[in-house]
């Protein structure tokens, strides 16, 4: 199997009857959005695709993609590279009743009008969802490390305050 570009588009349902599979690249100036998302470009995503029919007959397109994204620390404020990875595996539905029967294992996605899956924007949307919340260094590599941040001064303990209830203990005792 020869690497080659992903294409941008495909029709699930002729690519699953035909067995198609795919190892390629979709280029990383490609992926607006998510290059929006990182402090710097992101590289290349490498992807390799299989679309087929299950002992079901349900059409699914399985994949992986795998990227590095150049990240701002949230810690230090700095630049870090960092691996993404994500598994997925996807069928085209048409109507809310087949979303209800698929099964768990598969994610359900629409085609457009004429019958097609934008696989650039599949997995550029599989990306953005599986990048850190909080993107940071790993306590060994970070500047401030497991530093604890405080913001502002802590104010010395106050002088201890008189009981406000000592005046009815007074008036108890008598």
């Amino acid at each position: 199997m020869q690497t080659v570009k992903i294409p941008v588009s495909i029709d699930p349902i002729r690519a699953a009857s035909s067995g198609l599979r795919y190892e390629g690249i979709v280029p990383g100036k490609q992926l607006k959005r998510l290059s929006e998302l990182c402090a710097g470009d992101c590289s290349d995503v490498v992807v390799s695709l299989e679309c087929g029919v299950d002992l079901q007959g349900i059409v699914y397109l399985r994949g992986k993609a795998v990227t590095e994204l150049t990240l701002l620390c949230q810690r230090c404020m700095t630049q870090f590279t960092t691996e993404v990875t994500v598994d997925f595996c996807f069928s085209p539905c048409r109507t809310e009743a087949e979303i209800d029967e698929l099964p768990d294992a598969y994610d359900p996605i629409e085609c457009n009008e004429i019958g097609e899956v934008r696989l650039h924007q599949l997995i550029e949307d599989e990306l953005i969802v599986a990048m850190p919340i909080i993107p940071m260094h790993e306590d060994t590599e970070c500047n401030q490390g497991s530093k604890d941040v405080v913001v502002g001064e802590i104010e010395p303990a106050q002088e201890e305050r008189p009981n406000p209830f000592a005046v009815l203990e007074k008036l108890k005792s008598k």
